[in-house]
This record gives structure tokens, sequence and C-alpha cells, in this order.
């Protein structure tokens, strides 16, 4: 799963450190459900573990489905948005630094070099309305 918090015309991301897979990148906020957890439940808890952001009603949305392929294997993450307001969500912090080098807002059409692939992927499906995008298949 995957949190695409929007200020505008940016987005929220994480720069993975002290995990062993992809440090060094930055990533949406994002990971895996919890055994009986559904996915919005999952979201709302990875958002608020990871970057202390609490969403109530109907937020976070679903966007898309990417299905992404690594060396090793494929996974299917879910992607989520939601407008940011702080009044409401609360100030993103980086709840988790010993994952986590920092977290910062970037522009849309100027993602750092070093974004994993999987979140490219995430925010390039959301922007295009995509709802299944593939992404490092041949």
């Amino acid at each position: 799963m995957f949190l695409l918090l929007i200020d505008g015309d940016q987005v929220l991301l994480a720069l993975r450190e002290g995990t062993g897979y992809a440090d060094g990148q930055w990533n949406a906020p994002s990971g895996k459900l919890e055994l009986g957890e559904d996915a919005f439940t999952g979201i709302r808890r990875e958002a608020a573990e990871e970057i202390g952001v609490r969403f109530g009603g109907d937020e976070p949305h679903f966007a898309a489905v990417v299905h992404h392929r690594n060396l090793k294997h494929g996974r299917i993450g879910l992607v989520f948005t939601a407008r940011f307001d702080v009044h409401r969500h609360g100030e993103p912090v980086n709840r988790e630094p010993h994952k986590c080098g920092e977290i910062r807002w970037f522009p849309l059409d100027a993602m750092p070099s070093n974004t994993y692939p999987s979140t490219v992927a995430a925010i390039s499906a959301w922007r295009a309305g995509t709802p299944l995008l593939l992404s490092g298949w041949h």
C-alpha cells in the first residue's frame, strides 16, 4: 500500500534508511497489511505509524493498483491519496527514524532521481487516472 499525501503540487516522501531494502531511496509512506486488516484500516494505520498523520471519514481515497516487478519478484501495491490539510491530518513527522532518514515534500514534476520505481509508478498511475499500472515488466 502506498499513501500519496498531496499538498498543492507536492507529494510527501520518506527517505529509506537502515532497512536493508532500497535504503537511500525516496518512497511514499507505505507498508503491508497486518493479519485480518482491511486495506483502508491498514493505510490509515501505516500513515499514523510512519508520519503521524490521522485520517477520518472517507480518507484516504483509493486511486490505483501498481503491479511492480523488481529483480526478485512482483508485488501488487494499492495506491491511496489524500489532499493534505494540517487542521484535519496534523503535521507530518518522521515517526520511524530507525527506518527513515527524513521526510520531505517534493514537487510532483521534479521527483528526486533516487525515488524508488514503485513510488514513481504509483504517482504516474494516480496522475494519469490509470486503474492498473504495470511497472518493471518487460
